[in-house]
């Protein structure tokens, strides 16, 4: 086994972790298995992590702050229309979908469905993580809810509606072999939020 940098392990095993975890799940991914795929030994895993649930908690917090750079960069956020920028987010989700159905598998979605009832520390990780997740739309449906009220509309509850969309679509995706159940998630969300903003 070839030996990560100096310094390098740690970043390789959530790296590692993360592509095994959305290939397989949390559960099947073993701690060997990490280590082999990270180019790591086991003595380096546990120098960096005391357990594997501290690398799940590592892996959740690493995920959300990957994916909440890479939302927070992408242009729609320029764009002046609040409204346009909650549907170039919906195009964003879209697109992300064409690739292979491990790399639309999120992270915290996937970790949180398995150990919500045996790790307290991941589950209140996925938990922030898909908070996070609905925030990067929260402001923009704020601003289109100031200019376009809606009884009985909140954004965060709209906001949630996003993650309901987004996590149920990449779950019958994954029953179904194919992205188009997510696809179709983000299409009747779209059509659900131009009937309530007249769009």
């Amino acid at each position: 086994m070839s030996r990560a940098p100096r310094g390098a392990a740690r970043a390789r095993l959530i790296e590692a972790a993360r592509r095994l975890v959305r290939l397989k799940g949390f559960a099947a991914a073993t701690v060997d298995e990490i280590c082999a795929e990270a180019g790591v030994t086991k003595g380096a895993f546990f120098h960096h992590f005391a357990s594997k649930e501290a690398l799940g908690v590592a892996l959740v917090q690493d995920w959300s702050a990957m994916t909440g750079a890479m939302f927070a960069a992408h242009p729609y956020n320029a764009l002046p229309d609040p409204l346009d920028r909650v549907f170039a987010y919906i195009d964003l989700r879209r697109d992300l979908l064409d690739q292979p159905l491990p790399e639309i598998t999120c992270v915290a979605g996937t970790t949180v469905q398995e150990v919500y009832a045996q790790s307290a520390a991941i589950t209140a990780a996925a938990q922030e993580s898909l908070q996070s997740g609905a925030a990067h739309v929260l402001g923009h449906l704020r601003e289109a809810l100031a200019a376009h009220p809606v009884a009985g509309v909140t954004a965060e509850g709209l906001a949630r509606q996003f993650q309901v969309a987004v996590q149920g679509g990449i779950i019958l995706a994954k029953g179904a072999g194919d992205a188009a159940p997510a696809r179709e998630a983000l299409d009747h969300l779209e059509r659900y939020l131009r009937l309530l903003f007249g769009r």
